[in-house]
């Protein structure tokens, strides 16, 4: 008998691992019930122990394969079936809590946390128990740097697959490597995650922020999530200083991760070598220097909170964050247009920003400028130069095919959307911004909006988008092409 294409039983494995783990810091959330006492204690415990009987069903199966080694193959099918299955698990809370009770809603909230879209459909956000608040935001700090690197980081079960996962789910274009074990790389990556988490949530506290809120919004602040404990956002607070603390965190969380490990270390000379931090800082200055005369013109406030109020909208959108403290739509046509541009954009590669990230965009520019060239010296060979260095052809290649595909479903979106009845202005922002993985667009999924009122149908549409668009497109699209189940 042939031997399979996938290893099923590696596949149920690694899945039933992540779902395991999902149902442990699910119950990280039952200590809120229980000092809060609002209801939410049986059906958090509930929750867990299903995700957890799953999961261990998933490994019971898959016995005596903890070793085998993992195929690029069970790679792709695992972070995609991994991902879905934490989705689905992960509305169990919503529903039996009645919180969320319609299984459309609690799907989309979901799927809007695990990949840190920020997506909502809640109106009563202050109603909700604060336990189920907390599980919604740990869903975006568990998305924010991608569950299956913390199981990789966690449990030494994947050997050398363990880099075939990497590639699969890591966000963005990057090849960079703190260590050269992607144990080592991942547990780096997770132990500055869970630092910068406890900075913020003490930079808030000491801001004003209760332990509760402050803890909560570091949780989906540094996942670049942007779900609240509050329905109008960080405008609720109406405090400055929390706001440019939460600023400087965004715009941190936007920063590719071996950059930050390099800054910990002082080695501050990698940052002005990497063009693409220079392109993510000067993108996010000049659009506050576009931005902040209209800000000043509708929003009133004077020129330093024209200044706040547009750096902290930019700052959410372009790292894909998605918190408010003003609804840009307000500020005229201009930059209405400028944000429904940034909804493309996106942070650095190696960061937990969503998007098309900065580093494609820049390589675009730089291969589109020499083309003219190429033009005049038809037989030179020109490369394009990234940190001072060659970019090889098959990257150009690559990032050609990923930004075609990106436009291309964010076309098919659109037209879906529109299908189902949605407005054109509508049904464009919302496929960009849950591609994007962002949460806010314009017209009626502006900042002072949300998705409450899409049809069922767009919601579902939308939340396969935001898992598309968090697993870089080609992790699940290539599942649909014949290549993938081709044995040669």
């Amino acid at each position: 008998m042939p031997k399979s294409l996938i290893n099923i039983k590696v596949v149920a494995n690694v899945v039933g691992t992540l779902i395991v783990i999902s149902g442990i810091l699910m119950a990280f959330a039952i200590p809120f019930s229980i000092y809060y006492n609002e209801g939410g204690l049986y059906p958090l415990i509930i929750s867990s122990l299903i995700t957890l009987a799953f999961g261990f069903g998933f490994k019971l199966y898959s016995r005596n394969s903890e070793n085998a080694e993992i195929k690029k193959r069970d790679g792709f099918i695992i972070v995609t079936f991994g991902w879905l299955l934490m989705v689905s698990f992960g509305t169990l809370p919503y529903l039996l809590s009645n919180s969320i009770p319609n299984i459309t809603n609690a799907f989309f909230e979901s799927a809007s946390g695990f990949t840190t879209t920020g997506a909502s459909i809640l109106n009563n956000i202050e109603e909700i128990p604060r336990s189920i608040l907390f599980w919604r935001s740990m869903t975006q700090w568990i998305g924010g740097m991608g569950i299956i690197v913390l199981t990789i980081a966690i449990l030494p079960l994947l050997g050398v697959g363990g880099m075939e996962l990497f590639a699969s789910e890591a966000p963005g274009p990057t090849k960079d490597k703190i260590h050269p074990r992607i144990k080592e790389t991942a547990k780096r990556l997770w132990g500055i995650y869970l630092l910068l988490t406890l900075l913020e949530t003490v930079a808030l506290m000491w801001a004003g922020m209760n332990f509760f809120d402050a803890i909560n919004h570091s949780l989906t602040t540094l996942p670049t999530g942007g779900f609240s404990t509050k329905q109008d956002s960080i405008a609720y607070f109406n405090s400055p200083l929390i706001e440019y603390i939460i600023i400087v965190f965004m715009i941190i969380a936007g920063i590719n991760f071996n950059l930050i490990y390099f800054g910990i270390k002082l080695k501050f000379r990698k940052f002005w070598e990497n063009d693409e931090f220079k392109w993510y800082i000067g993108w996010i200055l000049l659009l506050l220097v576009l931005i902040t005369p209209f800000a000043y013109k509708y929003n009133g406030g004077g020129f330093e909170k024209s200044i706040r109020d547009s750096l902290f909208q930019i700052s959410s959108i372009v790292s894909s964050t998605g918190y408010a403290t003003a609804d840009y739509t307000f500020w005229g046509v201009f930059p209405t247009f400028m944000f429904f541009l940034m909804l493309f954009s996106g942070a650095s590669a190696g960061s937990t920003s969503g998007g098309m990230k900065i580093v494609r965009i820049v390589l675009l520019i730089k291969n589109g400028y020499l083309e003219f060239k190429r033009r005049i010296h038809p037989n030179a060979i020109i490369p394009v130069h990234l940190n001072n260095m060659a970019v090889p052809n098959k990257i150009i290649y690559n990032l050609m095919a990923f930004v075609f595909l990106y436009i291309f479903i964010f076309t098919i979106g659109s037209l879906a959307l529109t299908v189902t009845g949605v407005d054109f202005m509508t049904s464009i922002s919302a496929v960009a911004t849950s591609m994007a993985n962002i949460g806010p667009g314009i017209e009626n999924v502006s900042p002072s909006k949300n998705f409450f009122l899409l049809p069922d149908t767009a919601k579902w549409i939308l939340s396969l988008l935001m898992i598309v668009g968090r697993l870089e497109l080609f992790t699940i699209v290539i599942l649909f092409t014949p290549y993938f189940w081709k044995r040669n």
